[in-house]
């Protein structure tokens, strides 16, 4: 539900810097981003015409992590929208601190909702993984997107430090102990751009096709393999196993990637959870889902881990 709130003085002055002559009509705020305040604009343009525009403020958090998070999110939509991929079209960067003290971007306003239900459609579950595989066509070596961070900087250190404190609900100590004995992976072939956290809640639907791919805050360059892992742990906990396997069969034929490694990155899209599953589980009543609940989302997990395990113990 739309709620309008009391404009903020600084949004006015914002839509003059995207259409001069415009008149902003209403905000409202948009829930769902964890590392950006989002607020929704509809202006009338000089032409008559109106407009929905949203504007993303990275927070606190995101921006002590990377100081350019608006700048990288905004080339990566410019990017990923010129390689024809279903996304929001940005259509201002302002790093000056006029209007607001940290960066900003605007992009374009999508109609269409994320969904939840418990049986996607077969068409929907390919239209996912089309939508996946032309992320990943994108090269990495693309120089648009030099910026981006590099996954394999960031992995050898998430994999090769424990934390202090495990989460052995989750079998967190068996993980790593598998995953560090085979770091770092050999590469099988070229790194690609990730969307880095490719699941239901990052995508807009709109009459039964896919609008758009949002939340761009995580982008990196490197295994495609570990954006589909991410995939499949999300499917299963929201549409189960027989969806989560149609989605990687329709991803695998459509990809041009050597999917024999999936068992280790989906080792360790298993280790995101941990120590964090309780949060996880916290928001699915207000999406319309209390049936997912963390007992049986550890329960699932510990299935994910055990298909990876198995596969990866019947090799020679």
């Amino acid at each position: 539900m739309v709620t309008d709130t009391d404009p903020d003085p600084r949004l006015a002055r914002l839509v003059h810097k995207i259409a001069p002559q415009s008149k902003l009509l209403r905000t409202w705020p948009l829930q769902g981003g964890l590392s950006a305040q989002m607020t929704a604009l509809e202006i009338r343009r000089a032409d008559g015409q109106t407009q929905r525009l949203i504007v993303r403020r990275p927070g606190a958090q995101a921006l002590q992590h990377n100081p350019h998070a608006a700048a990288h999110e905004f080339r990566a939509l410019q990017t990923v929208r010129a390689a024809g991929v279903a996304a929001q079209t940005p259509l201002l960067l302002d790093p000056s601190g006029d209007i607001f003290p940290e960066p900003y971007l605007v992009v374009e306003y999508v109609e269409g909702e994320p969904d939840f239900a418990p049986a996607p459609t077969g068409e929907r579950i390919h239209q996912m993984a089309a939508q996946l595989a032309a992320i990943h066509r994108v090269a990495g070596a693309t120089p648009a997107l030099a910026f981006l961070p590099r996954q394999a900087d960031r992995l050898a250190d998430a994999i090769t430090r424990r934390p202090a404190r495990l989460d052995h609900a989750l079998g967190e100590a068996r993980i790593r102990d598998i995953l560090e004995a085979v770091w770092p992976l050999p590469l099988r072939h070229a790194p690609a751009l990730l969307h880095g956290d490719f699941w239901p809640g990052n995508l807009l639907w709109r009459d039964g096709r896919l609008a758009a791919v949002i939340d761009w805050e995580d982008a990196e360059i490197g295994d495609p393999l570990a954006d589909l892992a991410i995939t499949r742990l999300d499917l299963l906990w929201i549409y189960g196993r027989d969806a989560m396997q149609a989605f990687t069969r329709a991803y695998c034929d459509l990809a041009a990637v050597d999917c024999t490694q999936l068992p280790y990155w989906d080792l360790v899209a298993a280790l995101r959870p941990a120590s964090r599953l309780a949060g996880w589980a916290a928001g699915w009543p207000e999406l319309g889902r209390p049936d997912i609940i963390e007992q049986t989302m550890a329960a699932q997990h510990r299935w994910f881990v055990a298909q990876a395990l198995a596969q990866i113990a019947a090799r020679p």
